[in-house]
């Protein structure tokens, strides 16, 4: 996916920043938990489209806020 056309892309619903998951090739929404497909090198933008990230996948991927401790007492979740 390049780079300038991830930069510019938000979330349909809530405007926020998309994170590319080039596995899945999805742009994720960590804070509405959604993820818009990519098909043919083209992202799909609408909500209707979009899939239900799981409460693992959400919480996976999402940075820790300030003040949590992982595991490791590193503050990685």
């Amino acid at each position: 996916m390049d780079k300038q056309l991830l930069a510019m892309l938000v979330c349909p619903q809530c405007q926020g920043k998309l994170r590319y998951d080039r596995e899945a090739e999805e742009l994720c929404c960590q804070f509405d938990g959604l993820a818009y497909p990519i098909r043919d090198g083209i992202p799909v933008m609408l909500i209707e489209e979009a899939r239900h990230m799981n409460v693992d996948e959400t919480l996976k991927r999402s940075p820790g806020r300030a003040g949590e401790t992982g595991e490791d007492g590193t503050g990685a979740l």
